[in-house]
């Protein structure tokens, strides 16, 4: 009989290797944003109930980049040791990977990059600042050990309804901040997906939406999440089926990219 610590060597050393081997060939996700990108699917009175839909379920094909830079299997709550000031549940992130592996299997490995931001102004997302060179630093070190950054998920915008001069400079913030993302990852093209809100801190969600919903630029996408279903009682973050929801959601938009008459 092989003693235990032996065999339990074994199986780390051999998943080591795994996520090593996968992590050479990997499509990269950058998932950015505020606290529904971050995941506050099952939170509740800041605890979550510990609850992972089928659809949100790990994968070995699916890794994420921890919060002390390596890759590791996947596993909900993807934010957490990221957002580190919150209590993070279910996000999107990880049945948008389950969906797009189910549709195409051309994407092998899939590696999320988490690096949303609870509570956070888009303003506090300029480029130079503490939270963009943080982002820029984990994408930067997802790819240098094989892999290609296919997309960049952001939901965010919740913090800009709350007045009205955050919400009427929404729309150029967005615009100037994609295109730093594209220049400074060097990929002018980098197919974007955005969420527009289902709903908001302030009285200007409708505006920031509406931002959101005309800003216009090559390969990127728009996902409405309006109308998927917020929990209760504060009616700000979605739920965890919404979550697998919008997930789903972010896959097609995404997959439009890579086949836009589909």
């Amino acid at each position: 009989m092989i003693p235990f610590f032996i065999s339990y060597t074994y199986l780390i050393l051999s998943t080591t290797v795994h996520i090593a081997n996968a992590a050479a060939n990997k499509s990269i996700f950058i998932l950015s944003g505020q606290s529904n990108m971050s995941g506050r699917g099952g939170v509740v009175n800041l605890n979550w109930d510990g609850y992972i839909p089928p659809e949100s379920s790990s994968n070995p094909s699916i890794l994420r980049l921890n919060a002390k830079l390596s890759w590791e299997v996947a596993a909900e709550p993807l934010h957490r040791n990221i957002d580190v000031a919150k209590v993070c549940g279910v996000g999107p992130g990880m049945a948008f990977a389950n969906s797009l592996l189910k549709k195409d299997l051309r994407f092998g490995v899939v590696g999320l990059v988490p690096c949303a931001i609870g509570g956070t102004n888009i303003s506090e997302w300029v480029r130079g600042g503490g939270l963009y060179n943080r982002m820029m630093r984990r994408a930067k070190v997802a790819v240098r050990g094989g892999g290609v950054i296919r997309g960049f998920l952001w939901y965010q915008g919740e913090s800009d309804t709350v007045n009205v001069e955050d919400a009427e400079a929404y729309k150029s913030r967005l615009h100037r901040f994609f295109g730093d993302v594209r220049t400074d990852l060097h990929l002018p093209l980098l197919p974007i997906i955005q969420v527009a809100l289902a709903s908001g801190s302030g009285p200007y969600t409708d505006m920031v939406r509406e931002a959101q919903l005309r800003t216009k630029l090559v390969n990127l996408r728009t996902v409405d999440a309006k109308g998927l279903s917020l929990q209760e009682p504060e009616m700000l973050h979605l739920t965890t089926p919404a979550q697998v929801s919008l997930g789903k959601m972010l896959t097609n938009a995404f997959l439009q990219t890579c086949h836009p008459h589909s």
